[in-house]
């Protein structure tokens, strides 16, 4: 979407969200609504083309100002840096209103304090209500976190090449040993989407999933896994390791594999610019496999904690989800999905959903395991299934 069909766009939503404060602008306080983003630069051009405007026309006299902090954990390290030293400086009120932040370090920053708990207190909370709402990388994270997206990985395929594709791991084991090299996926290295199909590898052979995702922490836990990812050591004789989550897309365009782990997100961006054949389809195995949000969360003694909550109110309304997270994007929405449905045409949503429908997402998406396991299970990948 170019920037002025965005701004159109948003438009149009803003006049179909509840009326905004209506007294002159000079009758109200000026203020600048700080809001860090970790992630790529897309991310602040989101809200600086499209929510910000959005925000300020419903709220006369009030400037967002988006502030990238870059890709990846690293990113949302920055933001606690921030929020850390002026902790440490006794600051009355920090200068960030809202930071969207990785799940690892929003439950890093819900233990240390660092957060407010404002999601019982906005109106679009109860309109959430995966486990990602609830759950970080283990740490209890209720209340303090609204997703911004939810992203899915699932096994890419294509149907001229298998027709009736594995709908569980061990399906797809039996699968891979009749049809060698023809699975591809990047292991542990290079993108999440191969880190991901791992995790729900140890999901679905491992003794005991709920205490992966859940915790606590028990070494003797990750020792059980060593028979499944024995198993996977063997698994992987019979496939291709890609070089990362385009190179399986690639390898799949090209014909060199038949299926392969990739996020959906990127899965649909790709075939909406053409660089992937329309005709791939996505399954997601019965068993689960993980998918990862990025969160909204405000600041303890945000300096306008108030805006602050309107701000996410807005960003996770459900004509925004709509057109800002699903049209733009091809991300799926960080509101369950029933809530966006009434905004989205029906070529939008079943270009979204003509795979992995919302029942599926709700019965297979599953989080990544809780932090430490998180390391450990990579850390035994390259112990167990790399040598």
């Amino acid at each position: 979407m170019n920037r002025r069909s965005l701004l159109l766009a948003s438009a149009a939503i803003a006049a179909a969200l509840p009326a905004a404060d209506l007294r002159p602008a000079a009758a109200q306080q000026r203020v600048t609504l700080n809001v860090l983003t970790a992630g790529d630069q897309n991310m602040v051009d989101y809200i600086t083309d499209y929510l910000g405007p959005m925000f300020t026309r419903q709220n006369p006299g009030v400037t967002v100002r988006a502030v990238g902090t870059g890709p990846g954990d690293a990113g949302s390290q920055r933001i606690w840096e921030r929020l850390e030293a002026q902790r440490r400086a006794n600051a009355q009120s920090v200068d960030v209103d809202v930071a969207v932040v990785h799940q690892a370090m929003a439950g890093r920053m819900v233990s240390e304090g660092l957060l407010s708990r404002y999601r019982d207190q906005a109106n679009t909370g109860g309109l959430a209500t995966s486990a990602v709402t609830r759950n970080a990388l283990g740490q209890n994270v209720d209340g303090y976190v609204m997703p911004m997206f939810n992203s899915q990985v699932a096994i890419a395929y294509n149907p001229a090449r298998v027709p009736n594709p594995p709908t569980s791991f061990q399906a797809l084991e039996e699968w891979v040993k009749q049809n060698p090299r023809r699975f591809g996926h990047n292991g542990i290295r290079g993108g999440m989407s191969g880190v991901a199909f791992v995790f729900g590898w140890a999901y679905a052979f491992g003794p005991d999933q709920k205490r992966l995702i859940e915790g606590p922490y028990d070494a003797e836990a990750v020792a059980a896994l060593t028979p499944a990812l024995q198993r996977l050591r063997e698994f992987n004789r019979n496939v291709t390791i890609t070089p990362g989550n385009a190179g399986t897309l690639d390898a799949l365009n090209r014909g060199e594999i038949d299926m392969g782990p990739v996020w959906m997100d990127m899965f649909y961006t790709w075939q909406s610019e053409g660089r992937l054949s329309p005709d791939m389809r996505l399954v997601l195995p019965a068993s689960g496999m993980p998918g990862q949000p990025m969160y909204y969360v405000i600041p303890d003694k945000a300096a306008h904690a108030d805006l602050a909550r309107k701000f996410i109110e807005l960003a996770t309304s459900p004509p925004v989800q709509a057109e800002g997270i699903v049209r733009r994007f091809n991300w799926l929405p960080g509101i369950d999905a029933q809530h966006v449905r009434q905004h989205l045409d029906q070529q939008t949503w079943n270009r979204l959903f003509r795979d992995v429908g919302p029942d599926q997402l709700a019965a297979g998406a599953r989080p990544m395991p809780q932090a430490q396991f998180f390391r450990a299970i990579q850390e035994a990948y390259e112990r167990v299934v790399m040598n």
